[in-house]
């Protein structure tokens, strides 16, 4: 059975799994501790004011998997907020997918909703949207076109 014939469904949406988010209090701390205990290393670093974090992205194998630490900007951001309430730790599934906008439009005609009407710089230029974790089974799941040329 293919993609296109299963359920009637389309094909696939997710090209793979892009990164998995973890929120950590220290973000230099943390990349420290990844070093040091796993040997992955960080490969890119900035500052997302929007989302209210300081990130970094650690290559995992050859790179094309990562693992995205988010430390909080404030004690009012996002980030802050879910360690407020649950702690260091995973945050988030992130797929990378083709088009942002057409993959949110394919999730909302299927009753899931997503947390921006429309997609917000993420990472490294990228485009990303939110499905709400109450439709994906208590998971933050996260959209992400990379930016072009990545």
């Amino acid at each position: 059975m293919t993609n296109e014939t299963r359920a009637g469904l389309p094909g696939e949406l997710f090209t793979t799994i892009d990164h998995v988010g973890i929120a950590v209090p220290d973000l230099d701390e943390a990349i420290a501790f990844y070093a040091q205990a796993f040997g992955v290393q960080s490969v890119h670093e900035e500052t997302n004011e929007e989302q209210g974090v300081r990130e970094a992205m650690l290559a995992v194998g050859d790179g094309g998997t990562r693992i995205q630490l988010l430390a909080p900007l404030t004690p009012e951001s996002t980030i802050a907020k879910f360690i407020g309430r649950s702690g260091p730790g995973l945050q988030q599934l992130a797929f990378r997918v083709e088009d942002v906008e057409a993959v949110s439009a394919t999730l909302r005609e299927r009753g899931l909703r997503l947390l921006y009407d429309e997609p917000r710089r993420g990472t490294a230029d990228s485009r990303v949207n939110f499905i709400h974790p109450k439709d994906a089974g208590g998971v933050l799941v996260e959209l992400v076109q990379p930016a072009t040329g990545h």
